[in-house]
């Protein structure tokens, strides 16, 4: 059994590996810790497709757009989940409505997140304390985006610690060759779907945030997408720039909770201030 160490100034606490019990609890500690997954709002946990035998576990929607198909299990993976996933990238593509009723009940959706109905493109994510490398040969030959994320989880009385590793290929290994239909976002993508003038200054602030980022030597890898570029520390995104209109960018950054507060309180002040001059 693996352990992992949790090293602090005064101790070092062994913690023990502690595998999901079921799916279904699997499956629920993913969705009610969406920070695992970032970029994707999760909309409703086992999803009904139609007729089918088999049923997504969990449907969401991510910050370009895209529909997600979530697929998770409990036990290692191979290369033979990948006719079961595309079977419900598949009815996510032709049951449009069904997603958008989803999308229309949910409560707590956030503002920013903008889906064409018409014209969305499937992503699968398929979550598994372990999945084979071998996978990934063939989910890089299929015409979709497709996700492979690797969580385990370590405890410490009633403290839990998930580990999160997303495979992806090396880059010293032979290209593949791009599949059709898949887009490449980078400065001619963005010229064409915005504003020339916009997007030429948007990849000039790009270059200018990875100069800044390799003189003072941050661990941070630039990744494009359809509505913004990110900057990300590992698996998470640390800020970016985004895409809010089609002549209009802005920076965005990731912080915490109490510095949220901060901020709010230092805003509340500002704003009696301002009301009593």
């Amino acid at each position: 059994m693996a352990n992992l160490f949790w090293k602090t100034q005064q101790t070092t606490k062994s913690l023990l590996s502690k595998p999901f019990k079921t799916e279904e609890e699997f499956e629920r500690i993913v969705f009610d810790s969406q920070e695992i997954l970032e970029d994707i709002f999760l909309i409703k946990r086992q999803i009904r497709a139609g007729n089918k035998t088999g049923i997504p576990d969990i449907v969401g929607i991510d910050f370009d757009g895209n529909i997600c198909i979530v697929e998770m299990k409990n036990v290692d993976v191979n290369s033979s989940i990948i006719p079961q996933v595309l079977e419900y990238a598949i009815w996510a593509e032709t049951n449009p409505d069904s997603i958008k009723n989803l999308w229309l009940e949910c409560e707590n959706k956030p503002d920013e997140l903008s889906i064409s109905w018409d014209d969305f493109q499937v992503r699968i994510i398929i979550i598994a304390p372990t999945i084979l490398n071998s996978t990934l040969d063939f989910v890089n030959k299929i015409n979709y985006s497709v996700d492979l994320i690797e969580v385990k989880r370590w405890a410490d009385e009633e403290n839990q610690f998930l580990l999160v590793n997303k495979l992806e290929k090396e880059r010293k290994e032979a290209k593949v060759k791009p599949v059709t239909g898949l887009v490449a976002y980078d400065y001619n993508f963005y010229k064409k779907e915005y504003n020339k003038n916009s997007a030429k200054e948007f990849i000039k602030y790009v270059n200018e945030v990875e100069s800044l980022i390799k003189e003072n030597g941050w661990p941070l890898e630039t990744k494009y997408n359809k509505h913004y570029v990110s900057f990300k520390a590992g698996f998470f995104n640390a800020f970016g720039i985004k895409w809010i209109g089609s002549k209009t960018f802005a920076f965005f950054f990731k912080i915490g909770e109490k510095e949220i507060k901060l901020i709010r309180n230092l805003l509340s002040h500002y704003s009696k201030f301002l009301a009593k001059n």
